[in-house]
């Protein structure tokens, strides 16, 4: 995990919770700054509302990017690219990526946070990426398209995969030159889907970065998505 922390209590904890559970992380200690910070808000029928400050994260550069030999893929939130302060640093860490040959999994971020930078700028980071995983909100936003699977067509004129997560209708996903694979949603009950996302993406990248069929790494991204939205907080 590329990250940075503060000199405080806050930072102390991710550190020891990162180690907990055997995360390798960059170990950036930045003097002087918060560590990043998101309030998220919880409505009654599980959905959240994230509102973030990037705290030392503020301050990524390609220093913080670890040797790479033992890497086989990367996974970037949109958050660092569409901060200002770690745009460029962001950046850097993508094309010394690329120059390694290494696969990049995009997760774009919210449309209210992508709104920010703007239409334009967002595609332009979706060509430097090999897959991208978004929500049905986001897909309409960066294609135009209100109907998913159009949106995934459209999508993928700039990046080779695209993965599409529909909340209770399942996912879908697409790559260059094959059909749409689409999956319904495990049932589950929805307590809190702080953090469905990203496991989505988890389930996803583990049979995906191993070669796995595409309808199987749908499938494992889903039943980690239905493990997590069923549990209170970001991680069971």
């Amino acid at each position: 995990m590329i990250a940075r922390v503060g000199d405080d209590a806050a930072g102390q904890t991710v550190i020891t919770e990162l180690e907990k559970y055997g995360v390798s992380h960059s170990e950036t200690i930045v003097p002087g700054v918060n560590t990043g910070v998101v309030i998220v808000l919880v409505d009654a029928l599980g959905e959240r509302t994230m509102f973030p400050d990037s705290g030392a994260n503020s301050g990524l550069s390609l220093a913080d990017l670890p040797p790479l030999d033992e890497i086989t893929a990367v996974y970037l939130s949109g958050y660092p690219l569409v901060n200002p302060n770690s745009r460029q640093g962001a950046l850097d860490i993508l094309r010394a990526v690329k120059e390694r040959g290494l696969p990049v999994i995009f997760d774009p971020s919210t449309v209210g946070v992508l709104l920010e930078v703007g239409l334009n700028q967002v595609r332009e980071w979706l060509a430097l990426v090999d897959v991208v995983i978004l929500n049905e909100e986001e897909a309409h936003f960066l294609s135009g398209k209100n109907n998913p699977v159009e949106a995934a067509a459209e999508l993928l004129k700039k990046t080779p995969l695209v993965v599409i997560k529909r909340g209770g209708n399942g996912a879908l996903a697409q790559a260059r030159g094959s059909g749409v694979v689409q999956i319904p949603a495990v049932e589950t009950e929805v307590l809190d889907t702080t953090g469905a996302g990203d496991a989505f993406a988890a389930g996803f990248i583990l049979i995906w970065g191993n070669g796995g069929e595409l309808i199987d790494a749908l499938n494992s991204g889903a039943a980690l998505a239905a493990k997590c939205v069923s549990t209170l907080g970001s991680r069971p």
